[in-house]
């Protein structure tokens, strides 16, 4: 269940108000298309530069940049919910703690009920102590799980960024980076 403001930093909710999601896919495809118009360009004559048309290159590039801050919303949302999701599934152990303590107060009269009722009440904890256990470390499997594809993502990004900029140094003539050096 989420609330109004919740809303705001659920990039699917944001997603669904703005405009879709682009997938990695797409995104690999708009960092393709640009190394594509690089390699297309036209060369200037007795160089290595080459002409591109500056509008449509700024534009793809703004493209890209605007589709990923969402992959980023993405990973910083998922952590938040797993706190979250920890934080709850902690709270209902120790309220299920508190409840079998109580019971077990409650039950001290004679001997053999006292007897039982420790007896009892550890059992109580012990389950309630492996079910938090148990809840605490699958939501955390689900959120490594999660984390994994978003690192996938961003590695993949990363690469294709250090690709692409090793192009564009490749392509910049031999007579500016010498000048560059003194």
């Amino acid at each position: 269940m989420t609330d109004i403001g919740d809303q705001h930093e659920n990039p699917d909710a944001v997603a669904e108000d703005a405009r879709p999601r682009s997938s990695v896919g797409e995104l690999q495809d708009m960092v393709d298309d640009l190394i594509a118009h690089l390699h297309e360009a036209k060369t200037m004559p007795l160089s290595s530069n080459v002409l591109v048309d500056r509008e449509q290159f700024l534009t793809m590039l703004e493209r890209l940049r605007a589709e990923l801050p969402d992959e980023l919303r993405a990973a910083r949302w998922m952590v938040r919910e797993r706190e979250a999701f920890i934080g709850r599934t902690n709270e209902k152990a120790e309220a299920i703690i508190e409840r079998a303590q109580a019971r077990s107060q409650d039950l001290v009269s004679e001997h053999h009920i006292v007897r039982e009722s420790v007896e009892e009440s550890k059992n109580v904890v012990r389950r309630a102590e492996g079910e938090a256990r148990r809840m605490r470390l699958e939501a955390e499997d689900e959120i490594e799980r999660s984390l994994q594809k978003v690192e996938t993502v961003m590695t993949e990004l990363l690469g294709r960024l250090h690709f692409t900029r090793e192009e564009l140094h490749k392509a910049r003539p031999a007579s500016l980076e010498e000048g560059a050096a003194e």
